[in-house]
């Protein structure tokens, strides 16, 4: 049995409703794939990605800045109290094998950036475009589409395990 593809979606804690139904939609196409969803674990375009993920049956992993795993939304299937405040940004970036960005401020600026430095490939839903590692999505499914085919492309992707 080949290991689960961990997807970090990232974005506003306060999305638009654009974005939540944007990022709700990549959750639940990355469960339906067989993936796992990791997200910051609170709202927005966290909780859009995890609701997805739950309604679809997957798993959602959320990594919350603070030491309290009560404040997860509650569609968060393991939450992770980190206790390091917007640092924890790192952790949700490493932990995915390639990251989606929807939307998204200054936070979500760092985890593109952070991306970058630790080596995941970012696809940007109407989100930041700095570096060479983001490529661009128009739409949901396209952005999970281009996420699983850069995987496949570094042989990181469910065919090749």
């Amino acid at each position: 049995m080949s290991a689960p593809v961990y997807v970090s979606v990232v974005g506003a804690g306060s999305a638009t409703d654009e974005e939540y139904e944007r990022a709700r939609e990549i959750g639940r196409l990355v469960a339906e794939r067989g993936g796992v969803v990791v997200c910051g674990g609170l709202g927005g375009v966290m909780e859009a990605a995890a609701r997805g993920a739950a309604e679809a049956g997957g798993v959602a992993l959320g990594v919350l800045p603070d030491e309290d795993r009560s404040r997860a939304n509650p569609y968060v299937t393991y939450a992770v109290a980190s206790g390091v405040g917007q640092a924890r940004n790192l952790a949700v970036v490493a932990t995915g094998d390639v990251v989606v960005a929807v939307g998204g401020e200054y936070g979500t600026l760092s985890e593109v950036g952070l991306a970058g430095k630790v080596g995941r490939r970012v696809v940007s839903l109407g989100s930041w475009d700095v570096g060479d590692h983001v490529v661009r999505a128009a739409s949901a499914e396209e952005a999970v589409e281009r996420a699983f085919s850069l995987l496949r492309e570094e042989g990181q992707g469910p065919a090749s395990r």
